[in-house]
């Protein structure tokens, strides 16, 4: 058994969007839809419907608006919008690649962004993972397994189906 970090576990692409359209990003069904087709247009698999709220004002100068969340089998897809600002922030977090310009133009068009800021966050750069050769097949699998396999002296028992 051979343990080996991999480049990284995935990317966490954060945007913030101003000047959007105070119509779109006030509309529960334009979220959930963008909740909805976002996932596919990536190529990631959603797990979740997406779960759209109709969210009201924290504090007295908030003025509210919607928030919506849907989990996929790589990790999830959030977003807040403050229309009445003309504001969304969406986060993409993924353990698989994605094209985050195609993410990024999705945002602009679906909500008419004007300006952006975007982060793309790689994160797990020390994510462990085990590569396990089977002498019999000769063939390779990856597990990940938790950080304490490094420092502690611990048994596990891998069940290949």
């Amino acid at each position: 058994m051979i343990i080996r970090n991999t480049e990284d576990y995935g990317l966490h692409l954060t945007l913030d969007g101003y000047g959007g359209s105070e119509n779109k990003l006030y509309d529960m069904k334009h979220v959930f839809k963008a909740l909805n087709d976002l996932p596919i247009f990536i190529g990631m698999n959603k797990i979740t419907t997406p779960y759209v709220i109709d969210a009201p004002p924290v504090t007295p100068k908030d003025e509210g608006g919607i928030s919506g969340f849907v989990m996929i089998s790589e990790s999830h897809i959030s977003i807040h919008t403050y229309p009445f600002k003309g504001f969304i922030t969406a986060d993409v977090y993924s353990c698989k690649v994605f094209d985050t310009e195609k993410t990024i133009n999705f945002f602009k068009k679906h909500f008419l962004l004007k300006e952006l800021e975007i982060n793309i966050i790689r994160r797990g750069m020390k994510f462990p993972r085990v590569e396990i050769e089977e002498k019999s097949e000769g063939t390779r699998s990856s597990i990940a397994l938790p950080k304490t396999l490094k420092t502690q002296n611990h048994h596990y028992q891998f069940i290949t189906a």
